[in-house]
């Protein structure tokens, strides 16, 4: 095998699919990079045997060949070549030259006959959505995916479409996060769970700020495969089900209250400052006193390390409250919501509370309280 291609190119596909490459795995060829030379085209892959990522490397191939190269080692002796232009050679006792200006790397690699195969999925199946609202999707979710690996369901995200809407959720047993986008009419339908590690690195690849870049999304029974041209991302699939979600959400809510989303969400940073041991011991406590517009939010955090205690004007209907919540939850929703001022409701002091917007289903924030 022999191309040439610039360092910067290399390095951007290097620094993709280590993403799916675990360190110090048990399977040694798997602490490699793929590199393939076919056709004039130059493919790396990293895999780990349930998330694979592909990248195409823009190159002048000589001549054909593969060859897996240890990815820490590949990855630091580009990064430190002393010119832009590489050129990488290979020989049949799977020795590796890379050449850069002056400079000559000679290191050992692997055959690659040995590194399993990446499942390949027809693309019978598929649909398109836009990368933006995709990686906005999982960043608003990703934190709620659970960590237990005894309930594998809930370590992804489950990914619906009723035609319409297209839903991601994720629920650890604490708490729940629900982003919801209008993709309109004749959408396929669909329900995956996609792992928490793929959408984690696939929302790092997507483009967020460019609305007219889409990803094409290809799936199997047990696979789904992420394709925004020049890389492509392959997952595995979680098998379920998932969580009824929809069930979970209360319908009659005891309290309703309007607050603004920035200044809760300052209040409870403030007052996590001084939870600093385990926050079932230490909540963060919310009280309201008085009704309707007038009503005055009562923010407590009370610990060995001191003491905060902040009001905040909010319009609240129905019972007041009096309850207690893991004050990094709290945060992490009220984070990821845009809007100046949200609605949260209360189905008494022992039920959970849900976050959402004033106007519209666009998302859905739930949260278990900590009892007594």
């Amino acid at each position: 095998m022999k191309f040439n291609c610039s360092k910067s190119d290399l390095i951007d596909s290097i620094s993709i699919v280590q993403k799916a490459i675990k360190t110090n795995s048990t399977v040694a060829i798997l602490d490699g990079i793929l590199i393939q030379a076919e056709d004039d085209k130059v493919k790396l892959t990293g895999y780990d045997l349930e998330t694979g990522i592909e990248a195409d490397l823009k190159s002048d191939v000589k001549a054909d060949g593969s060859i897996v190269i240890n990815s820490r080692i590949f990855g630091e002796i580009v990064k430190k070549l002393p010119e832009e232009m590489v050129t990488i050679v290979t020989d049949d006792r799977n020795q590796v030259t890379i050449e850069s200006g002056k400079s000559e790397f000679n290191i050992k690699g692997n055959s690659a006959e040995s590194y399993p195969k990446i499942p390949v999925i027809e693309t019978n199946n598929k649909i398109t959505v836009s990368q933006k609202i995709l990686k906005n999707m999982i960043n608003h979710t990703i934190f709620a995916v659970s960590k237990d690996d005894t309930r594998q369901s809930l370590t992804g995200c489950n990914l619906v479409s009723d035609g319409s809407n297209i839903t991601m959720v994720a629920i650890d047993g604490f708490r729940m996060a629900l982003r919801r986008e209008d993709v309109g009419n004749e959408f396929p339908e669909m329900n995956f769970i996609i792992p928490g590690k793929t959408l984690n690195e696939s929302a790092k690849i997507f483009d967020g700020d460019d609305d007219d870049k889409e990803v094409i999304i290809y799936s199997s029974a047990n696979n789904l495969l992420f394709d925004v041209g020049d890389v492509r991302i392959i997952s595995r699939l979680l098998s379920g089900p998932f969580v009824n979600f929809n069930s979970i959400i209360q319908k009659n809510p005891k309290s309703v209250m309007n607050v603004n989303r920035k200044m809760l969400l300052e209040a409870i940073e403030r007052a996590s400052l001084i939870i600093m041991t385990d926050e079932r011991r230490c909540p963060v406590q919310l009280a309201t006193t008085g009704t309707g517009s007038s009503s005055t939010l009562l923010v407590t955090a009370n610990t060995e390390t001191g003491t905060l205690r902040e009001e905040i004007d909010v319009s609240i209907e129905g019972e007041s409250i009096d309850i207690d919540f893991n004050s990094r939850y709290l945060i992490d929703a009220l984070k990821n919501i845009d809007d100046d001022d949200v609605r949260i409701e209360f189905s008494g002091n022992q039920g959970p509370c849900i976050i959402v917007p004033s106007e519209g289903n666009s998302y859905v924030y739930l949260i278990l309280p900590i009892r007594r």
